[in-house]
């Protein structure tokens, strides 16, 4: 039986930069001798907000796989047509592209319209790729609800679903190579801080635990909220108020919440 991790047909792998993501690509990888065919792309749409290890990790895992990384960003409506292509070196580090978006848009994304998702991301990797093509996403057999989801859309590929992959496979892996994310990892395997840095759709109690441990994360979103005068999240303090909550004494506080799952993935 053919390996889920073979494409054979044009195909772009979403790489978010976290390590189940990297984990899939290892795999594509392995299943194509190392070598991708030239129609296969691996693209990390940057949004500007990733933490400075996740820009690292993915510069590594280049290398030491010897693949190709595209790295792309949004870079305005009136330039759509092509996203702008860069690196590790020249890539946005203080949320550029995101808050261009916000500021052509004139609101803030939110639960209900997460177009930052879509422009900042699944655009700028269609526009790239071109024509008709394959997506392949890092979504683990123990991600029930976000596989039916995926699998429903007839040209998204979940090879790691596929593959019976959970969060521990992905654990167990990382845990014998000689390189890794280096962002701090939960007894459960995963990273509060990877990917978009205080994204709205994590729950309440992640982003807590993040502005406490980094608090001039917040500054970016309290910017943004104040260049709109609104909020990401209409049912969350404000991340002004965040940062106040943070302190010793916002320890009182309990958020009992559930991240929002998107195409950022892990």
């Amino acid at each position: 039986m053919r390996s889920p991790y073979y494409i054979n047909e044009p195909a772009a792998i979403s790489f978010s930069g976290g390590r189940t993501s990297a984990y899939m690509l290892y795999k594509i990888l392995e299943a194509h001798d190392g070598k991708l065919p030239d129609d296969v792309k691996v693209t990390f749409a940057n949004t500007g907000k990733e933490l400075e290890a996740t820009y690292d990790f993915i510069r590594n895992c280049a290398e030491n796989w010897d693949v190709d990384i595209v790295w792309l960003e949004y870079q305005g409506r009136k330039k759509l047509d092509m996203p702008k292509v860069v690196n590790h070196a020249t890539a946005a580090r203080n949320g550029e592209p995101f808050a261009e978006l916000i500021e052509s848009k004139g609101f803030l994304p939110n639960g209900v319209m997460r177009f930052c998702t879509q422009e900042l991301k699944i655009i700028p990797i269609e526009k790239y790729m071109g024509g008709d093509f394959l997506t392949v996403v890092g979504i683990r057999a123990d991600e029930p609800r976000r596989v039916v989801k995926q699998r429903a859309k007839p040209d998204y590929l979940v090879p790691l679903a596929d593959d019976g992959v959970t969060v521990e496979t992905v654990r167990d892996f990382w845990g014998k190579q000689n390189f890794g994310l280096d962002l701090p990892m939960m007894p459960n395997g995963v990273s509060n801080m990877s990917n978009c840095d205080l994204c709205f759709l994590k729950g309440m109690r992640i982003k807590m635990s993040i502005v406490r441990e980094r608090p001039d994360l917040a500054d970016w979103w309290i910017t943004q909220e104040a260049k709109i005068n609104g909020r990401f999240h209409k049912d969350n303090p404000s991340y002004s108020e965040m940062k106040v909550i943070a302190s010793d004494q916002g320890q009182l506080f309990d958020f009992d919440d559930e991240s929002i799952p998107c195409f950022c993935g892990d």
